[in-house]
C-alpha cells in the first residue's frame, strides 16, 4: 500500500491537476472515489473537516487531509519533486 491516498472524484478538474502531478513525478498512490454528493462523503470529511476534493493523505511526511488542488500541487513538488531536499 501506496503512503499516498488522494481522495477523488471522476471527472473533476481540480483532482486531475493533482493526478496529473502525481504521474509527473512517477508516484505512487492509492485512489479513493468519492461519491458525487457532498452529503455521503463521510470519509473525507473525517480526513479533511471538509467535503470537497481533491484531498491528500500523505503518511510518511504527517499530512492526515490536505485540501485545495493548488496546495497540493505545490507540496508533491517541494516534497517529491526538483524542490525536495536530497
Amino acid at each position: 500500500m501506496s503512503d499516498l491516498v488522494l481522495y477523488e472524484l471522476e471527472g473533476c478538474p481540480y483532482c486531475a491537476k493533482v493526478t496529473n502531478k502525481l504521474a509527473e513525478l512517477g508516484l505512487e498512490y492509492e485512489s479513493i472515489k468519492v461519491p458525487r454528493s457532498h452529503d455521503e462523503r463521510t470519509e473525507v470529511r473525517e480526513v479533511s473537516g471538509q467535503t470537497g476534493v481533491p484531498v491528500l493523505v500523505d503518511e510518511a511526511h504527517g499530512v492526515d487531509g490536505m485540501a485545495e488542488s493548488d496546495n497540493i500541487v505545490a507540496y508533491l513538488e517541494e516534497t517529491y519533486g526538483d524542490g525536495a531536499a536530497a
